[in-house]
């Protein structure tokens, strides 16, 4: 079975040595080269091949994720795991948009580290549990910032029936709780289907209102 050839861009020699003292312990994994500047490593990366490429953000001149940026200009196939201090959402996102698939904390244990690599070489996307925790609130975040934006596109009438369908009231119901005719909810609910795209009223509540009501 091939091991999973592994570099380390880092510009901390007491970090190097660390991984690559628990990468060199470890059967399945081979290291095949480490740098410490980002120039360096985009001269050298795409002719060594490696399966997995440990970035750190913060290096001298070309940040980590400039130089990742680099290198996946000239080639697509290696996987890149930002192994970094940094938690803000920043970092985080413009490393995960410049493609990368795995993202650690320099607090997290080695033994930790060597199984995030096989992870990722297996088609994980290992990421440090603060940092999956703000993945997720930061969806979260944008999820129900989408449903207010599509729930302010009816009308306080329509907003109002789609209020009584949630709770379970048919047509009728709603007709005489709202002093409206049978048709006219109808009607209403016909456009709130059309201005949702949606299908049927478990689709609309669900995109107006998510998990609120």
């Amino acid at each position: 079975m091939p091991k999973i050839k592994v570099v380390i861009v880092e510009d901390l020699e007491e970090v190097v040595e660390g991984l690559s003292l628990f990468i060199r312990q470890d059967s399945l994994l081979l290291l095949v080269g480490a740098y410490r500047t980002g120039e360096a490593a985009v001269l050298e990366i795409p002719i060594l091949e490696p399966d997995i490429v440990i970035m750190d953000i913060n290096l001298p001149g070309m940040s980590g994720i400039d130089c990742m940026r680099q290198i996946r200009k000239q080639t697509s196939d290696m996987q890149f795991m930002m192994f970094t201090v940094f938690e803000n959402n920043d970092q985080v996102f413009e490393a995960l948009k410049a493609g990368a698939t795995s993202y650690l904390l320099k607090k997290t244990a080695p033994a930790q580290i060597v199984e995030a690599i096989k992870e990722l070489h297996n088609g994980g996307a290992p990421m440090s549990a603060p940092i999956a925790r703000k993945l997720v609130e930061v969806f979260n975040q944008q999820t129900t910032e989408k449903q207010v934006a599509e729930s302010h596109l009816l009308t306080a009438r329509e907003n109002e029936v789609l209020q009584f369908v949630s709770k379970g009231l048919s047509y009728k119901e709603i007709a005489d709780q709202l002093n409206l005719s049978f048709h006219t909810v109808k009607q209403h609910i016909r456009n709130i289907y059309e201005k949702l795209h949606v299908q049927n009223k478990t689709e609309a509540i669900n995109k107006a209102f998510g998990n609120s009501c």
